[in-house]
């Protein structure tokens, strides 16, 4: 699992801490396949793509909710029965507070795979805070 490319921050706006845009694009090979992350972090919200072509073939949002410890998730583009990307985003919501949309582009949606899939975001996320 590697770092490809460091991504940049790109400051959107003037002022400091967090008010900007930061891309932080990385990858790593899990099992047999090579996969790509490519992440936005916005001034209170966060999107991730996850894929190993470029493809936008769903898209989800997931959001805490005060009335329940379970983020609320919709998808918003693909197929609904697919719930890859707001399961992911429920998950990445509820760690890190934000609004977070989720575009997971990968055929294997065994539940060991996506845990790779999960922990290997989580590493970067640990590694790269300002990032996420």
């Amino acid at each position: 699992m590697e770092a490809a490319g460091g991504g940049g921050a790109a400051a959107a706006g003037g002022g400091g801490g967090g008010g900007g845009i930061a891309l932080h694009d990385f990858s790593g090979r899990l099992g047999e396949q090579r996969v790509h992350f490519h992440a936005m972090r916005l001034r209170d919200s966060l999107f991730l793509w996850v894929g190993s072509a470029p493809a936008l073939a769903s898209l989800a949002v997931a959001m805490c909710n005060p009335r329940d410890s379970i983020p609320v998730a919709a998808s918003l583009l693909g197929d609904p029965s697919d719930t890859a990307s707001a399961c992911l985003a429920q998950r990445l919501a509820s760690k890190t507070k934000k609004q977070v949309f989720v575009s997971y582009n990968l055929q294997n949606t065994d539940s060991s795979f996506t845990l790779l899939i999960e922990n290997r975001i989580k590493e970067e996320m640990k590694a790269f805070p300002e990032k996420f």
